[in-house]
């Protein structure tokens, strides 16, 4: 027999006054429990374990055979096992034996199941690692002026001192990527050596592990960083912000409903709203964030998307070169000096102050020559055209090139193709390309009369004749007033 502590306290406090036998019965224990209790110097009675079941075993026929099909596949599941016991055996088993079937799988597979995986928990060094991810939002509900805002967040974090920040994303875009962790680290003031993502495309080439896309490792290579990634479909090697996502969601949601209200005027108050919730989850981590900015390495002095500075001069052709490729320029400036900002996908030119020109960049090597630039000239020098190195920029589309092709047949001069692009110049592209189309389909060789008039064909506006009003009738309207009567 076992006793509560109740019972030894009254035992203890009655024996002292009163014999055994009376101790034992106020306390109501038995004599024997109460002189073993004694004997063991007044500590409280071990339970007993049963060494025997108090009910048969409603599987003891058929065990061996569960036991076979976990071997076999320890994927099963009881209710499974159930299910399949239900088919073979349906006036022994029930429903009801489910509890106990998943007490048996449990403990078969805690003493003779297959070895689990593990993971190894991790010494978190400061300064050593950052680390980012998206996380949808939708399930907080905001709205932004009444309409729905349907979003990511760009979460960047530190794991050591687990300090945060996010940005909005539409997208697991390259562009939000490198934006969002520019402005991350422009935030924290330094970078850590190594930088964390999950496979998304922007960052891992596709099909691939562990091989980045070029673009993401100049990126990070601009800030001294080296890439890295976790291992597909094993999220835990980039817990930190995994974890952090739920969160940071939490205490989104926990400030919305102090808030009262999700909908937010414009973009911008939603913004400073989670910053808010930001800055004060990061409150707390100042003292290891301190840790981690000794260690982290400076930024870059300039950021990465600041264009690059360079000065040029406009050659005789009306060209100038940047970073080994050739762009053309308005003729008028040729012998100018001009002021080259080169950005990752475009360049600005400026003469003094002034912006004279901006043009998509192009790869080096290669030339973007525009036709509008030189077309004038060569119009007076049209014997320059047959040799020109950039002959074959002067055929926007393949219209022009037919339209060249058929005037060459003719035993039309070259001069001839160059007054129609010039017209191209003048007055449009894609209206001189419609007007040589026609003429091409209609076997007519296209020359710039022609093309002229159909562009003045095409460019006559209607008579249109808009007739005076007659003001008599406001006058009629008017004079039920001026007589007082009301019809």
């Amino acid at each position: 027999m076992t006793c509560t502590k109740e019972q030894i306290r009254k035992f203890i406090r009655y024996r002292n006054t009163s014999s055994l036998e009376v101790a034992a019965a106020k306390a109501g224990i038995s004599e024997n429990t109460g002189r073993k209790y004694l004997r063991q110097g007044g500590k409280q009675l071990a339970k007993q374990k049963r060494g025997y079941r108090t009910r048969k075993d409603p599987f003891a026929g058929v065990w061996k055979q569960l036991e076979e099909m976990l071997t076999k596949d320890d994927g099963l599941e009881a209710k499974t096992l159930l299910e399949w016991l239900l088919e073979a055996y349906p006036d022994k088993y029930g429903i009801s034996h489910l509890r106990t079937l998943q007490r048996r799988v449990s403990e078969w597979r805690a003493l003779r199941g297959p070895s689990k995986d593990i993971f190894f928990q991790q010494i978190l060094l400061p300064g050593a690692q950052s680390q980012s991810d998206y996380t949808w939002c939708n399930e907080l509900g905001i709205t932004i002026a009444g309409q729905p805002f349907e979003h990511l967040l760009f979460h960047f974090m530190l794991p050591y001192s687990r300090w945060e920040t996010a940005s909005i994303a539409f997208s697991e875009s390259f562009e939000s990527l490198t934006e969002g962790y520019a402005a991350a680290v422009k935030e924290l003031g330094a970078v850590a050596p190594d930088h964390r993502t999950d496979n998304l495309a922007a960052a891992v080439a596709i099909g691939e592990r562990k091989t980045f896309q070029e673009r993401w490792e100049n990126f990070l290579g601009y800030f001294g960083v080296t890439p890295s990634s976790n291992t597909p479909r094993q999220s835990n090697e980039n817990g930190s912000v995994e974890k952090s996502h739920d969160l940071l969601k939490r205490a989104l949601d926990q400030r919305l409903r102090l808030r009262g209200s999700r909908d937010f005027p414009t973009r911008t108050a939603y913004e400073e709203f989670f910053q808010s919730v930001i800055y004060r989850r990061n409150k707390d981590r100042k003292q290891r964030l301190a840790e981690e900015l000794r260690l982290l390495k400076e930024l870059p002095r300039k950021d990465w998307d600041a264009p690059q500075e360079l000065f040029v001069s406009v050659l005789p052709w009306s060209t100038v070169t940047i970073a080994r490729s050739i762009y053309s320029v308005p003729s008028r400036l040729v012998g100018a000096k001009l002021r080259a900002l080169v950005y990752a996908d475009r360049i600005e030119l400026y003469f003094g102050k002034n912006l004279v020109q901006q043009m998509p960049k192009v790869h080096p090597g290669e030339s973007a020559i525009n036709y509008r630039h030189v077309i004038a000239q060569l119009v007076r020098k049209p014997g320059a055209f047959q040799n020109y190195r950039f002959r074959d920029e002067l055929f926007p589309t393949t219209t022009y090139r037919k339209a060249f092709d058929c005037l060459k047949e003719a035993g039309k001069n070259e001069k001839e193709y160059l007054k129609i692009l010039n017209v191209a110049a003048m007055e449009g592209e894609s209206i001189v390309e419609t007007a040589v189309q026609i003429l091409l389909e209609m076997q007519t060789i296209p020359t710039e009369d022609l093309v002229k008039q159909l562009l003045v064909t095409k460019h006559e506006v209607p008579n249109v004749i808009v007739a005076s009003p007659n003001l008599s009738f406001y006058d009629e309207l008017l004079t039920p007033f001026s007589s007082g009567v009301m019809q």
